[in-house]
């Protein structure tokens, strides 16, 4: 089926926008549940075709398209794969990462990525390449014209799994060792040849991380750190493929730091790549700018002056709306570009300089216009402490800021964001006409090292009162009523939903937990159990949050849900996907049996075929239909 829209110029448009009828009942859920009608798009390197991830009823679809006129050259269902992550290898190849959920040893489940490719120029069908288990995002380059791709994935030598650079030959399709990692390796660095110039290694119980430099006498290490939980990272090449970027924790903040190939020698990177994230030349790996989110947006800094001019332009011919970067050719002549606001909701453009037009390609959700998205706003409210906790208010359109239903989303992670524009959660909720309040509680990751690291220790305790006393300070300003308020969210947020009526009382009406963590203690066994082990960076990194010294410290119990069900007394929801291998289905199972076993209803709901991440679009929306039916029973929003 047809999902991208034809094109049309950008004044007919907003005009076809700007007459859509308004709707007198809430619009389905399902235009909120589904898959983005266009999830990831990219341009070939040349401009004349585009790849996309396009949602469907079922399951997404691959698309391959031509630029100038939109015409199809290749779809194909995934079925009951995950599309991940999709990309170009010189003009006619695309690549795309998918997953599938596995029962491992244990009856643990596990997320399994591979490899699919096309040749579009064959008008070939997409294939499955020779790569049992891939890990990260694969490096496309072109060597001596041949299409080539790059991977990290297991190597057994002697029975010892190393994780090792594989290469693969798209032309032929065969798979060959680049190079073997050594015990701790955990990532490599690669010229555009496709051959390595440094790694990294870590030691799980040495805790230290090494950078290692390849020289003519194999490699020899040239920076380290003691890395407890927050490990560097390998970034890219620097502005050229003289020096090698990494980031870093050490100085109590993330800074990047650059090595000069020539000499192995380490300084702090040029103040011009300072943002949240780098922006990369496909080809070279080299930086070519950087991106910072804050609460309100997200900026572009390029540090080509041309590039950088060539933005500032499109950003002005979007006035007080939003953009951001989606792809664009090498010779920046084609662009495409997402474009959220009051004018255009959020939608795709397609720019072409070379004729000189900006022309609307698709809406990222199908059935969701300007007319349909309820306003969102950056807040700020003071914890209890005084501490300022970032927040997103998102308010349903046409009812007045006043004494409105509310419901808390709490993020998951817990070290990470919700990010500022539309989300489609929120968006369902407000909807049916609620406030929803979306907390960046202390631990939260995006806004500085002084709110993330006040989350240490504070699992179920301040992380828990910064997301009330968001509600505290709603009611205060009269905007939320007291009355009516419930608490919704997913993994991290999961639990927050089920702290809320027991490690809390009296605050939610009623509480729906989507693949939360109910018992603390549990979770972390499973993990000594698993690879990892006690002595793990993950181990450390739910120690730090919870404020545990082990698996089994008594300290867990007052903040764990499973053991505290004989308190709650409001209706709770319990919702999680049965191939979560995040989160184990286990961790509902509990929450729902320790409330039977105190004799206390609650709702319960498996997800036949989820994963954590709502991957399915039919299972994600029979999540979103029973969470508001749910709260529509207990909290009704008229």
């Amino acid at each position: 089926m047809e999902r991208i829209a034809a094109m049309k110029c950008l004044p007919l448009a907003a005009a076809l926008l700007a007459s859509a009828p308004a709707f007198a009942a809430p619009p389905p859920l399902k235009l909120f549940g589904q898959l983005p009608t266009v999830g990831k798009i990219t341009l070939s390197p040349d401009g004349k075709r585009y790849a996309a991830i396009i949602g469907s009823d079922s399951a997404p679809q691959l698309q391959v398209r031509t630029t100038a006129d939109n015409k199809v050259l290749s779809v194909t269902p995934a079925e009951k794969q995950k599309l991940r992550s999709l990309s170009w290898v010189g003009n006619d190849h695309v690549i795309a990462t998918i997953s599938n959920s596995y029962t491992a040893s244990g009856a643990e489940r596990r997320e399994q990525y591979r490899l699919v490719a096309l040749n579009v120029a064959a008008g070939g069908k997409w294939r499955e390449l020779p790569a049992s288990n891939v890990f990260g995002t694969p490096q496309a380059l072109v060597r001596n014209g041949v299409p080539m791709l790059l991977s990290l994935g297991w190597h057994y030598y002697t029975d010892v799994p190393t994780l090792s650079l594989f290469m693969i030959d798209l032309s032929r399709e065969g798979r060959f060792l680049i190079e073997k990692g050594g015990p701790d390796t955990i990532d490599f660095v690669t010229d555009s040849n496709g051959q390595p110039v440094a790694r990294a290694d870590y030691g799980s119980q040495t805790k230290e991380w090494r950078l290692l430099l390849k020289g003519k006498n194999g490699y020899q290490r040239v920076y380290s750190e003691v890395a407890p939980v927050d490990l560097p990272n390998l970034l890219s090449f620097g502005r050229d493929t003289s020096t090698v970027m990494f980031g870093s924790r050490k100085s109590g903040d993330w800074q990047d730091f650059e090595m000069t190939l020539a000499d192995g020698s380490v300084a702090p990177a040029p103040a011009d790549y300072a943002g949240d994230a780098v922006l990369l030349e496909p080809q070279t790996r080299t930086v070519i700018g950087t991106t910072s989110t804050g609460l309100e947006a997200t900026s572009y800094r390029f540090l080509n002056p041309a590039d950088q001019a060539l933005w500032r332009g499109i950003a002005k011919a979007f006035p007080g709306e939003r953009v951001g970067l989606e792809s664009w050719s090498n010779d920046r002549k084609t662009i495409i570009v997402e474009v959220e606001g009051p004018t255009n909701g959020l939608a795709l453009f397609t720019i072409d300089r070379t004729k000189g037009t900006v022309e609307y390609l698709a809406d990222r959700y199908e059935g969701i216009g300007p007319e349909l998205i309820n306003p969102v706003t950056a807040y700020r409210y003071k914890a209890a402490d005084g501490l300022e906790i970032p927040a997103y208010l998102t308010l349903p359109k046409g009812r007045p800021a006043k004494a409105l239903p509310l419901i808390v989303l709490a993020h998951g992670g817990p070290e990470a964001r919700d990010s500022p524009g539309f989300d489609w959660w929120a968006q369902a909720l407000a909807s049916r006409g609620y406030a929803v309040l979306q907390p960046q509680f202390r631990g939260s990751s995006g806004f500085g090292a002084a709110l993330r690291d006040a989350g240490h220790g504070q699992w179920g305790r301040k992380m828990q009162t910064d997301l009330s006393d968001g509600v505290a300070d709603l009611v205060t300003k009269g905007i939320a009523d007291a009355r009516r308020v419930c608490m919704v969210g997913a993994s991290y947020g999961g639990y927050a939903a089920m702290a809320g009526v027991t490690v809390q009382q009296g605050i939610y009406r009623c509480a729906s937990a989507v693949a939360g963590v109910s018992d603390l203690k549990r979770d972390l066994a499973g993990l000594n159990r698993s690879d990892a082990g006690r002595r793990s960076v993950a181990m450390r990194f739910w120690q730090r949050f919870m404020g545990a010294r082990s698996a089994d410290d008594p300290a867990l119990d007052p903040i764990s849900p499973a053991r505290l069900a004989d308190r709650v007394s409001v209706p709770l929801q319990l919702i999680h996907g049965k191939d979560d291998a995040v989160v184990p289905l286990e961790q509902s199972q509990l929450m729902r049996d320790a409330m039977a076993k105190a004799g206390k209803p609650v709702e319960y709901l498996e997800l036949p075929g989820e994963d954590h991440w709502l991957s399915s679009p039919a299972t994600r929306i029979a999540m979103l239909e029973a969470q508001v039916a749910f709260l529509e029973r207990h909290n009704p929003p008229n």
